[in-house]
């Protein structure tokens, strides 16, 4: 099956109520409906997005690859909670992903019982390239936005950005 992504991903009514219409204007929406629509959508798009860009690679290899660029060293324990895995599940994917270099271990200098995990050069230009390739596979479903949406679409972006995090140790969303 070919995913067009010219057309948008959700064209029915919503599921039990559960997602907001993404494609009504005419609808009001309160905050809670927007944010559902945001992370519905967002997933959804980078769904998308990974399977028009062709590459087989596991979304725990980029998830893993991405937590480690902002937020590294990190042990294993932190990783797997970071990436919401069970630990024995993190330690395959960072054993495929040290094979493949795109990690290196080091000993722990506060506890050398522990190691820790961090992103390698090698690593780092993979997860630079298939952001790249992912924002290029999407491109076409933005392609008609005047610099109006553009200006709506990037301030959201940087409100999103400025308001989340990967580290299991910083402030998490309040529940």
């Amino acid at each position: 099956m070919v995913m067009s992504l010219m057309r948008p991903l959700y064209q029915g009514r919503p599921v039990d109520g559960c997602i907001a219409p993404l494609y009504s204007s005419d609808m009001e929406q309160t905050r809670a409906q927007t944010l559902e629509t945001l992370v519905v959508s967002v997933n959804r798009l980078v769904r998308a997005a990974a399977r028009a860009s062709g590459d087989a690679t596991s979304a725990a290899v980029w998830r893993t690859l991405g937590i480690l660029e902002t937020e590294q060293p990190l042990r294993l324990g932190e990783l797997a909670a970071a990436s919401r895995v069970a630990q024995p599940t993190m330690t395959r994917i960072v054993s495929g992903m040290l094979a493949d270099g795109l990690l290196s271990r080091t000993v722990d200098p506060d506890d050398s019982r522990g190691q820790l995990i961090e992103l390698t050069d090698t690593g780092r230009e993979r997860l630079l390239a298939w952001r790249a390739t992912i924002a290029d596979s999407v491109g076409a479903v933005f392609a008609d936005l005047d610099d109006d949406d553009w200006d709506v679409l990037r301030g959201a972006a940087a409100i999103i950005a400025s308001r989340t995090t990967t580290n299991p140790t910083r402030t998490e969303i309040p529940a």
